[in-house]
């Protein structure tokens, strides 16, 4: 279904594919190599840099951002030894919304199959009934779950027989400054985007088994500026939000009530347990200006607890109630730089009553050890990302259109039917392919 590009850079060297993932406490690339035979990715490489100029996961000084992003770029190349120029970015911060509507269409008086043109013909009467402001775009459209007559809950109705078929759409909507950005931001750093992904999703991609993705679970992925939430149920993301409150706020919150500057209170956030283990006026020393200073392990408790616990309590239990999933066996998986908090699964597990527990990128054994951390699972998961739309062009829908003004003119792989002329020749009603991105988003047109 896709069109596929060449990348091969010289002689006979395989084709690399590239994720990079800007985030507020850092900059992270992953660097996967396809297999000649088996056209499977496996990662061989990855890099990072301290993120300057991000904030709340929004670029907030490109000159500083730009060269986080090339220092991170340099690490992973050295590593892997080869260069690259084509990166698939993933990003959060900013108001993102997940908008959710309905279409449906008929498919004739007798039951058929369900083709390709039929899918197109869904999404674009479910897109129809989305109101998208002037300053915010459709980023992704995902196809949340079928329904065939009177039969819901279809994962992949293709080549099945009905006479109605349903769609319920999720429209993933951001702002156009921060698309822009983030795509300057990129392109200064001498790259060219492949494609863009809001960061929950690949966070997800990056910790979740098949078998989470069927029974029913949420994605917590905390980080510095930023805290991303995602339900998956039936193997589908049903839900996706993202919360402008991360670990940054916590260090924040203790600098201002310790009177601590905030290296000092980023150091003392580590020694704090989200389990109420320690004893009465016990405390720990910090070291400032050349004097010890000693703060209560009690006093730190009930800081971090607070805010976590209006996280989770207030905004998280929120998003999940809005994705009207009922059953969750598979319980939350928490990622992300603040999963490494001791005892955090047990708080969450606590306040949503929930099953929880810290999760690693499922891949983070065939990762370089020091990338095999919760705080590299958004990056690991861009790879999942790439390889999944190339298996299904109708999981995750994007418009290439937002990198026309690509230095290098390079866009994302997209399904034919979103590339096919007119003119190529005959068609029928059960394949004939239709633009109907460039309808659904045809506000992209207007980023640059």
């Amino acid at each position: 279904m896709f069109k596929k590009t060449s990348r091969l850079k010289h002689g006979n060297e395989p084709e690399l594919i590239v994720g990079l993932d800007i985030g507020t406490s850092k900059i992270s690339v992953v660097v996967a190599e396809r297999g000649e035979e088996t056209g499977e990715a496996e990662i061989i490489g990855a890099g990072q840099a301290s993120s300057n100029g991000i904030r709340k996961g929004l670029v907030v000084n490109l000159d500083q951002a730009v060269k986080s992003i090339k220092q991170a770029v340099l690490d992973a190349q050295n590593m892997v030894g080869q260069e690259f120029d084509e990166v698939t970015v993933s990003f959060g911060g900013g108001e993102v919304r997940s908008v959710h509507s309905k279409g449906m269409v008929t498919l004739g008086r007798t039951p058929r199959p369900v083709a390709e043109l039929d899918l197109e013909r869904v999404i674009e009467a479910a897109q129809a009934n989305v109101a998208v402001p002037p300053n915010q775009i459709i980023l992704h459209t995902i196809p949340v779950e079928y329904t065939l007559d009177d039969t819901n809950g279809i994962d992949d109705p293709l080549g099945m027989n009905a006479t109605r078929l349903e769609v319920d759409l999720q429209s993933i909507i951001v702002p156009k400054t921060t698309i822009q950005n983030v795509i300057n931001c990129v392109n200064r750093a001498d790259l060219s985007v492949k494609s863009l992904v809001i960061k929950p999703i690949v966070s997800a991609l990056g910790v979740l088994a098949p078998e989470d993705e069927t029974a029913g679970s949420v994605v917590l992925d905390i980080g510095g500026g930023t805290t991303g939430v995602t339900v998956f149920a039936e193997g589908r993301l049903k839900h996706l939000a993202v919360i402008p409150v991360g670990g940054d706020h916590i260090t924040n919150d203790i600098g201002a009530v310790l009177k601590l500057p905030l290296n000092k209170a980023e150091e003392v956030k580590h020694e704090v347990s989200l389990v109420e283990d320690f004893e009465e006026n016990e405390s720990i020393s910090v070291n400032y200006r050349g004097q010890e200073y000693p703060i209560l392990k009690e006093d730190l408790y009930n800081i971090v607890t607070c805010r976590i616990g209006e996280l989770v309590d207030d905004l998280v239990r929120s998003a999940v109630k809005e994705s009207k999933i009922q059953l969750l066996p598979g319980g939350v998986i928490i990622t992300g730089g603040v999963a490494k908090s001791l005892g955090i699964d047990e708080f969450v597990s606590d306040v949503l009553e929930l099953s929880a527990r810290v999760a690693k990128p499922t891949e983070y054994e065939k990762m370089p050890p020091q990338f095999g951390t919760e705080e590299f699972s958004a990056a690991a998961g861009i790879i999942r990302y790439i390889t999944e739309r190339e298996r299904d062009p109708f999981r995750y829908l994007d418009n290439p259109s937002i990198l026309k003004n690509e230095r290098t003119r390079r866009s994302a792989p997209v399904p034919d039917f979103l590339t096919k002329n007119d003119n190529e020749g005959p068609k029928n009603e059960a394949s004939a392919p239709r633009d109907i991105l460039g309808k659904i988003l045809a506000p992209f047109k207007e980023l640059f």
